[in-house]
């Protein structure tokens, strides 16, 4: 029964189930920006790409073809998941500013 306690010790002292809850909210959160970015963000975009699809926009450079439709809406969805972290963080965190001495 030792090893059992010790286990759960361990669990709770370094916080390994929040840390998995918070993983798993992560994931859910990203599914969600990207759902977002490719059904709401990226049909607005849509008209300003030449061609009108944003997944299949590419660009040739002679032999080199560069796919950036599909970068761009990769970037689209960085900054909008960049952006909650930095909010949540700024409203959660609130730590005060050093100041100078």
């Amino acid at each position: 029964m030792g090893l059992i306690s010790e286990f759960k010790e361990f669990l709770y002292e370094y916080k390994v189930i929040p840390l998995a809850i918070a993983f798993i909210m992560g994931i859910a959160g990203t599914a969600l920006v990207k759902s977002f970015v490719d059904n709401i963000v990226m049909p607005i975009i849509t008209p300003f790409v030449p061609g009108g699809a944003w997944q299949t926009a590419t660009i040739a450079i002679g032999p080199i073809v560069l796919s950036w439709g599909a970068f761009l809406g990769e970037v689209v969805n960085f900054v909008i998941i960049a952006f909650v972290v930095f909010f949540i963080a700024k409203k959660v965190l609130k730590e005060e500013k050093v100041t100078k001495k």
